[in-house]
């Protein structure tokens, strides 16, 4: 993997190709794990009601790399979690490709959901990677998970 980064066991990079989710999995379970939680952000086919063609992704890598450090290292401290891994994709991405892959191993499922929720919840607030909407009428950088506001209605003469 490109940029990635090993802590202990867990596994944080920043990919140009193909995230290989099941290769994930594999490498996060270990034998004192009962439950390993994931999740797989990918490329859908619309956004706000406008159909998507494609994605781009950029990030400050050094950057991103060292917030999703220190989000793994948040996720230890606060978590009972065995492994973590989190890794993101940068470049182009067609629809239903996977941008972020997520996954926690831990001796129980409640904290490996916690874990997941936090560590992406966390990722999209404070790790230094933007997306690029291009759709058939033109291109927007998202907005984090606010959808872009909608033209004010004309207001009517007083």
């Amino acid at each position: 993997m490109r940029n990635t980064v090993t802590t202990e066991n867990d596994i944080i990079a920043l990919l140009h190709s193909a995230i290989d989710p099941p290769a994930i999995v594999r490498d996060v379970r270990a034998d004192p794990d009962g439950a390993i939680v994931t999740f797989d952000g990918f490329v859908r086919n619309q956004s706000h009601g406008r159909r998507t063609l494609y994605l781009d992704y950029e990030g400050y890598e050094p950057m991103a790399l060292a917030k999703m450090r220190e989000l793994a290292q948040l996720a230890h401290q606060n978590f009972a979690i065995h492994r973590l891994a989190i890794v993101h994709r940068l470049g182009r991405l067609q629809i239903g490709e996977t941008s972020v892959f997520i996954a926690v191993s831990s001796p129980h499922r409640a904290a490996a959901f916690d874990a997941c929720r936090f560590a992406i919840d966390t990722l999209k607030r404070t790790v230094p990677i933007w997306k690029k909407e291009y759709f058939e009428d033109g291109a927007v950088w998202a907005d984090g998970e606010l959808p872009p506001a909608p033209p004010s209605p004309p207001r009517p003469a007083s």
